[in-house]
């Protein structure tokens, strides 16, 4: 069995307009972002040192920026650009991406999962 190594940012606030109506984008909704990711290096081989790893407060910041450039009509959007940012950064092999929104009566939440992993060369 491989070993698996992963880093998780769980329930990230984001705060983004997003909606398929016109009025609900129009006022910013509080959204919240969990990615799992792969990195290529064993922690082991990491030495203590962030830059043989993943710098998940960059990641964070990147997500919430992301989320806040441009308005998008749907979550499963959001999940593919957060997806492909994770991807850029080089030690990511993986990433799973979900996208909570709070919309819906009667529910805790709706969520998008996405997965993506770096294609082999």
């Amino acid at each position: 069995m491989e070993d698996r190594h992963q880093i998780e940012i769980r329930r990230l606030k984001v705060s983004c307009h997003i909606g398929v109506p016109d009025e609900e984008r129009a006022l910013p909704q509080q959204l919240r972002v969990s990615v799992k990711l792969s990195v290529s290096s064993p922690f082991h081989t990491m030495g203590d040192e962030i830059s043989r790893t993943l710098d998940y407060a960059a990641l964070a910041g990147a997500i919430q920026d992301l989320a806040a450039a441009r308005p998008r009509r749907l979550i499963e959007t959001l999940a593919a650009d957060v997806a492909g940012l994770a991807m850029d950064f080089g030690v990511v092999t993986a990433v799973e991406v979900t996208v909570e929104k709070y919309i819906l009566p009667d529910t805790e939440c709706v969520a998008v999962h996405l997965r993506r992993e770096r294609e082999s060369v």
